[in-house]
C-alpha cells in the first residue's frame, strides 16, 4: 500500500492499493453486460504499452471492509470486463476503512453514505445479502446499458451523484417495455433520448433538456 495525500477527483484517498480484481467485492446487484462487453472491446484494442496508462488513470474507488475486503463503490463494468479478459489487477483508491464495524454495521454506514446500491434487475431494492460476493457473480440488467448508450450520446451530463445511472435505468424501465428494449435496442436507444429531455426526467442527476413538454 502506498500513502497518498493527493486527491484522483474520486474523493479523499487514504492510501491507493493494487489489488485482484478477482478478490473485490461489488456493492451493487447489476451491471449492463452490453456495457461491460463495449469495455472489452476497447480493452482488447489497446497495445500492451497503453494498458498500464489506461488503468493507471482508472483508479477504481474502494472501502476497506470487515474481514480485510476490499468494496469497490464505482467502476464494476471495468471490473467485470477486465475480469472476463482474464487480467487479473487494478490500482484502487481506498477512500475509508471500516475494517473494525460489524458486518451489520457496515452496511448500515455504507448506505448512509450512498456507497451501495442493493437493486436487483427489476429496479426492486433487496437485502444487504443479496450484493454478490464477487464480481463475477454480477447479473444483467439491460436498463443499466440502455441509460449508459444515452449518456454517451448526450442524452445526460455525467454527474457525479453515486449511482446516477442506476437512476436513470430505472425511469427508462418504467417507460420503455423490456421487450422493446431486447428486441430493437437501437430504437429503444432513440426513445430514451426524447424521454430524457422531458419533464417527467428534470429530478434526474445530470438532466440536460432542451425543452420541457408534458410526455411522461
Amino acid at each position: 500500500m502506498v500513502d497518498t495525500t493527493g486527491s484522483t477527483g474520486l474523493g479523499p484517498v487514504h492510501h491507493i492499493s493494487k489489488l485482484d480484481v478477482r478478490e473485490l467485492r461489488p456493492t451493487q446487484i447489476t451491471v449492463g453486460l452490453r456495457e461491460v462487453a463495449e469495455k472489452r472491446e476497447q480493452w482488447r484494442a489497446l497495445k500492451k504499452k497503453d494498458r498500464k496508462e489506461f488503468l493507471d488513470s482508472h483508479l477504481v474507488p474502494a472501502v476497506l471492509g470487515p474481514n480485510g475486503a476490499f468494496y469497490i463503490t464505482d467502476h464494476h463494468h471495468l471490473a467485470r470486463a477486465l475480469l472476463d479478459e482474464g487480467w487479473d489487477t487494478v490500482w484502487a483508491a481506498v477512500q475509508a476503512d471500516l475494517g473494525n464495524l460489524g458486518r451489520d454495521e457496515f452496511w448500515v454506514v455504507m448506505d448512509h453514505r450512498m456507497w451501495v446500491h442493493p437493486y436487483d434487475a427489476d429496479g426492486i431494492r433487496r437485502d444487504f445479502s443479496d450484493v454478490p460476493k464477487r464480481i463475477a457473480a454480477l447479473v444483467d440488467d439491460p436498463y443499466r446499458s440502455l441509460a449508459g448508450e444515452v449518456r454517451r450520446r448526450g442524452g445526460f451530463s455525467k454527474d457525479t451523484t453515486p449511482f446516477s445511472e442506476f437512476l436513470w435505468a430505472d425511469f427508462f424501465r418504467r417507460r420503455i417495455p423490456e421487450s422493446q428494449l431486447r428486441e430493437d435496442f437501437v430504437g429503444a436507444v432513440a426513445l430514451a433520448l426524447e424521454l430524457c429531455h422531458t419533464r417527467a426526467a428534470i429530478h434526474l442527476p445530470g438532466w440536460s433538456g432542451t425543452h420541457i413538454d408534458d410526455r411522461t
